[in-house]
């Protein structure tokens, strides 16, 4: 019988950072026997003359801290320098069979890989080959497919040089099959923000947090997210600026922080209070939240007036710079207070106090996150926080403007040169012109498109620029069988992981080089770039020494890979792109003019340089030159699983990430800001609802899906835990709970799965 392991939950009553981070680096970096290389890249890590961190993609200052690394951001680094290796010996050791019942966690601390490999059917093992032998053999492999059968998947981790390079490799081959890990984030914003303002990006750069009045915060969990905000928010918090949070669970991130710089905080009982306001938001009930803050704001504006005060509402920046207020406020107007609550989860005067506080101060940000994009809903979250925005005329000023923060370290950049399922987001014909190719015109697979692909079977090829694709999606238990009727399956990575481990017909895994580590070509260490969150890119080198001999950059792995399978075109010259990457920013440059001329010396300029965004001087790039404002069609976030029309018995889940991991990537199994340590196989439920159903704390149940009952989605069993969660909500841990999301529950144009809200049924273990 399978033995669990017990959790053990003691609630943490101290803040985030300070001495509980300091330990927690120390432990993985002393784990990971890194400490002869760790060190003294932390010292580099996020600086001008330093590597961009592998883990967030939060802004990079120009002016950084004596430390600019987070806990997390620390844990990535000791995590690519481990000193740990995965050789071919130990794959010779291990059928694949084997290797899949390892836990995530103890499949990728193992250590690095090291050499380019094949799979092997007849002994289900992975052995070593050369180079050559891939790429040739590869290259043959996707010259007998179909270009449209072939999926280019992009992690977000890869430097811009790279992203350019491989969606060039794609289109060129016959196909815009570029899926990446935004597709599964903050597609909901890129679609909603382009819009609504005409840029698919936010407005807000680091220097607005010295200009700011007020910050909305809205399912973003900084603490384990993007800790290295908290910089930013404590010093906007030492000016006395309110923040008001809307978020389900209490997360301590965004309560108390310590700063582990400040010797006088480390050494005091001294904490700074984060979150003026903190409103327990109902899972799925953003939507209503958001048109409840703005319904107090057109009374506060109806009352003031009636009274001869000044305007509440900003109608002269309205006329002005926008379209469609009046459709949107009679929307708004006509919704009930006791319909807003209910869905919300929140009362009329906690939103009322929100919106008081909004309409005190003049340049206002909202920053959010996953929370709100992964709903059914997730465009029209985003439009509604533009919305409130404009309002009162919050974008296209210091200190105002809306932010969102996206996940991995490139993930914004790589969209940014063309990484991308649709071929009119990318300059067509200045790519036709150089480089001598068409550019595919039909649209190609986002990711969501791409799994359904695989399920029905007309995508035969996958490679994938890091990541873990199989455990990243929704549908996993669907996902997985499908996968192995696939022909070809190449991934480039740094560690193994599960999407290594489930065998198709012809199968490699092609190391490459960390971030961390220093890039030579000709002997001569290469610059390589990124863009962060606010739009801004900065150039960044490695600083330790390779892990192996046999390991290549991902530039030249696109590179060969390219070589081998496209007809020779003697206006791309992939090999001198690999031997000198100044030459592949010169291409970028061209391509993409506005953004990157004069890229070679801007992106070395302390703080990087930012790309243009228009709406950040008030020029709106939409079909009418205008701001426009999008009238909700619907208060329910989730409209395709509404939770009225399921009996009592069922929960809305939300997935959620510990402060033990990045992404997929699990450093532990503790989760330390929410007390719980040893296991990940845990329910976070509210105690009455525990009760209601009959269950126990420390009891472990099942999870079911509860809704397309002929399909079985189920996890477990997990362990109760009583937790500070609005009533009738639960939530568990990604990417565990990711066989609970079926495929089609997704956001509306955007794709994004909806894992933020699933529902869900709770039946004890059988003993």
């Amino acid at each position: 019988m399978l033995i669990h392991p017990k959790a053990h939950f003691h609630p943490y009553s101290h803040a985030s950072g300070g001495w509980g981070s300091a330990k927690s680096v120390m432990k993985i970096l002393w784990r990971e026997q890194a400490l002869a290389k760790a060190p003294s890249a932390l010292l580099k890590q996020n600086k001008p003359d330093g590597f961009a961190c592998v883990s967030c993609a939060w802004a990079k200052p120009g002016h950084p801290h004596a430390l600019e690394f987070c806990e997390n951001g620390a844990k990535a680094t000791a995590w690519e320098l481990t000193s740990m290796k995965t050789t071919p010996a130990f794959l010779a050791e291990h059928t694949l069979s084997e290797l899949r019942q390892w836990p995530d966690y103890a499949l990728e601390q193992h250590g690095r890989l090291t050499h380019p490999l094949r799979y092997e059917p007849a002994s289900d093992r992975y052995r070593e080959t050369s180079w050559d032998e891939a790429y040739r053999e590869i290259g043959a492999q996707l010259k007998a497919l179909e270009p449209d059968s072939v999926v280019f998947y992009a992690s977000g981790r890869a430097s811009l040089e790279t992203s350019f390079m491989y969606q060039l490799f794609a289109r060129a081959y016959g196909t815009n099959n570029l899926p990446d890990s935004s597709n599964m984030c903050h597609e909901s914003t890129s679609v909603g923000l382009q819009e609504s303002i005409g840029v698919p990006v936010g407005t807000v750069t680091l220097d607005d947090f010295n200009h700011t009045d007020c910050l909305f915060f809205f399912g973003q969990n900084v603490g384990s997210n993007a800790p290295r905000m908290l910089h930013q928010l404590q010093d906007v918090r030492k000016r006395n600026v309110p923040i008001i949070t809307f978020n389900p669970l209490r997360e301590r991130g965004l309560e108390r922080f310590v700063n582990p710089q400040s010797p006088t905080e480390m050494l005091t009982p001294k904490s700074t209070i984060i979150s003026t306001q903190y409103h327990q938001v109902a899972i799925g009930g953003d939507t209503a939240a958001l048109i409840g803050l703005a319904k107090a704001l057109l009374e506060m504006d109806d009352h003031t007036q009636r009274k001869g005060g000044a305007a509440i509402i900003d109608y002269d920046f309205i006329d002005q710079h926008t379209e469609g207020f009046e459709a949107f406020a009679s929307m708004v107007r006509g919704c009930h207070w006791q319909q807003i609550e209910r869905q919300s989860g929140l009362t009329h005067g906690a939103l009322e106090s929100a919106a008081t506080v909004y309409a005190r101060n003049r340049r206002v940000m909202m920053v959010y996150g996953m929370g709100l994009t992964q709903h059914r809903q997730g465009v029209q979250n985003v439009q509604m926080l533009v919305n409130l925005l404009l309002m009162r005329g919050n974008i296209g000023k210091p200190g105002a403007g809306i932010c969102p923060v996206r996940g991995h370290s490139n993930v914004q950049g790589q969209r940014t040169v063309g990484i991308t399922e649709n071929p009119k987001k990318v300059p067509s014909e200045l790519i036709e012109q150089r480089f001598g190719f068409s550019v595919p015109k039909q649209r190609g697979l986002c990711t969501v498109d791409a799994c359904e692909g695989i399920l029905d079977g007309r995508v035969r090829g996958f490679i994938g620029l890091g990541g873990n694709f199989l455990r990243a999606i929704p549908d996993t238990s669907r996902m997985e069988p499908a996968w192995r009727n696939l022909e070809l399956n190449v991934q480039i990575g740094t560690k193994l992981n599960r999407t290594h481990l489930l065998p198709v017909k012809n199968m490699w895994l092609l190391p490459c080089l960390g971030r961390i580590e220093i890039d030579r070509q000709n002997d001569v260490a290469q610059t390589c770039s990124t863009e962060d969150s606010t739009g801004c890119i900065h150039g960044w080198r490695g600083s330790a020494e390779p892990v192996s001999p046999h390991v290549r950059a991902e530039t030249s792995i696109v590179a060969g890979l390219a070589m081998a399978t496209l007809t020779f075109n003697p206006s791309i010259d992939w090999q001198g792109w690999c031997e000198d990457y100044s030459q592949i920013r010169t291409a970028i440059s061209a391509i993409y003019p506005e953004i990157f001329h004069d890229m070679e010396i801007r992106m070395a300029e302390p703080g990087g340089f930012h790309r243009p965004i228009a709406a950040a001087q008030r020029k709106w790039l939409t079909p009418s030159g205008k701001a426009q404002f999008i009238t909700p069609g619907t208060l329910s976030e989730d409209d395709d699983v509404y939770p009225c029309a399921l009996s009592r018995d069922v929960l809305q889940l939300m997935t959620l990430r510990s402060n033990d991991q990045f992404n997929t990537t699990i450093y532990g199994y503790d989760d330390r800001f929410r007390g719980i340590s040893g296991t990940r196989e845990v329910i976070f439920m509210h105690r009455n609802d525990i009760t209601r159903l009959g269950l126990k704390v420390g009891e472990r149940v099942l999870l079911t899906t509860a809704i397309e009952p002929e399909v079985k989605r189920q996890v477990g069993p997990f362990e109760i835990i009583a937790y500070d969660i609005p009533e009738g909500c639960a939530a568990a841990y990604y990417p565990e709970c990711n066989p609970l999301v079926p495929l089609w529950h997704h956001a509306k144009r955007s794709k994004v799965p909806a894992s933020k809200s699933v529902p869900v049924r709770l039946t004890l273990e059988e003993r």
